[in-house]
């Protein structure tokens, strides 16, 4: 099974940016289509933004957030702008599966955690 890794989190003003990584355990060439995802206080695991392999983007969150990757390095990146604390959150990545409901994917990783906070 692909590993998931991602790091960058942290606490950061509202207002300011932020920028996370994932790596995985395979080429992310191999994979279809990747995503970023989140899960807020008290609420489901929700999808940010998704990446496939033609390039083609959706975001969840729109105007703040940008995802990207870097085949070179095999990361996927999540840029993220203007943040406010409903961003307060925990991020993964995943393969993103468009037919799977997010409660039946498996092997998360252990995401990182991001506070907006002043």
């Amino acid at each position: 099974q692909v590993q998931f890794v991602e790091s960058g989190g942290g606490l950061v003003p509202p207002g300011g940016s932020l920028r996370l990584s994932c790596t995985t355990s395979t080429d992310i060439r191999r994979i279809y289509a990747m995503g970023w995802f989140r899960q807020r206080p008290g609420r489901q695991r929700e999808v940010v933004a998704t990446l496939n392999d033609s390039g083609r983007i959706n975001y969840e969150v729109p105007g703040r957030f940008t995802i990207s990757r870097d085949l070179a390095k095999n990361t996927l990146y999540l840029q993220m702008d203007q943040v406010t604390p409903d961003d307060t959150a925990v991020y993964y990545c995943h393969e993103f599966l468009p037919l799977t409901p997010l409660g039946d994917y498996r092997d998360w990783g252990q995401g990182t955690k991001v506070t907006v906070s002043s």
